[in-house]
Formats: C-alpha cells, structure tokens, sequence
C-alpha cells in the first residue's frame, strides 16, 4: 500500500498534542538517573499527521525532541465530511484499533491516545474501539497506520482506471 507521505513547508500550520510522558529511571552506583520519553502527535487537523518519540533529561526538551522527529514523519489522510470513508482494523504490536465512520454530530467517540490522533488529523466524527494493549505507543502507532490504510472513492477508481463520471453515473 502507498503511503500519502508528506514534505514538510512552511505554509503548513501544525499543531502538537502530548499524548503521553515516561519516566525511565537508571540505578547506577552514583545513584538514580531519571529521563523522560514523550511520544507527540503533530496533525494540521485538515488531513496530515504525524507521530514521533523524544527522549532526554527533562520533559520539555523530550517534547520538543517528540515535535521534531514527529514533523518528519507526516502522512495525508483523506476525510469525508468530518469522517473516515470506511470501516478499518488494524493490529500494531499488542494493539488493536477498530475505526467506523460515524453520522455528522456523533463526534469523536474514543479514548486517551486515539483521541489525540483522531482530532489531530482533523476528524470530528467516528467510532473508534481499542482491543488488546492500552500502551500509548503502540496505540498511536496502530491508529495512525489505521489511518494510512484508509482510502477514498477517486483513489479506488483512479487505481482500477474507472473515471468518476462513470462512477456516479451508475
């Protein structure tokens, strides 16, 4: 499957959401050596996404690090009229997330580290369901691959070679 990678431009306003802090702790015989991870969801909340992991010494310089790394990893995700175009599941290490499109007023009806992505991208209407793992990390990384897999009508038709004039038609 293609990934919708995106290069990163000026002109794209992004928009950074915490969604989870670790603090890792090393016992050495100096003694105790506290550090941070901070996994970061970026998005533009039209359609781009981002995710990425900053690890150091205290948690805003961890953030920033999260914020950096997740900008270069940023993929377009195509949203209908505030929702997903179709159903998704998606295994991501002990992850597992379930996307349904939803109704316009439903809203966001998901938990904790798929809101975060979900309302980073920009989607203001969906069912989401999370099975197995509730490790931030691996559900970010499942919710987001979730997303990649999504597809539109005119990607579908363009790669079956059917104009979408034909397609309305009927």
């Amino acid at each position: 499957m293609a990934v919708n990678r995106v290069k990163i431009t000026n002109d794209i306003e992004l928009k950074d959401r915490l969604v989870a802090i670790n603090r890792v702790t090393k016992v050495t015989k100096g003694g105790r050596t506290f550090t941070f991870a901070a996994i970061v969801v970026v998005g533009n909340e039209n359609g781009v996404i981002g995710w990425g992991l900053g690890k150091a010494g205290e948690v805003t310089a961890a953030i920033a690090k999260g914020v950096e790394a997740a900008k270069k990893n940023l993929v377009r995700v195509p949203i209908l009229k505030g929702t997903i175009p179709h159903e998704v599941e998606v295994r991501f290490g002990g992850a597992q997330v379930f996307l349904k499109p939803a109704s316009t007023g439903t809203g966001v009806v998901a938990g904790g580290a798929m809101r975060a992505v979900l309302e980073s991208v920009g989607i203001t209407d969906v069912l989401a369901k999370s099975k197995g793992s509730s490790n931030p990390h691996n559900l970010v990384k499942a919710t987001i691959k979730a997303l990649e897999e999504l597809r539109d009508a005119r990607t579908v038709a363009q790669n079956r070679g059917i104009s979408m004039e034909r397609v309305f038609k009927g």
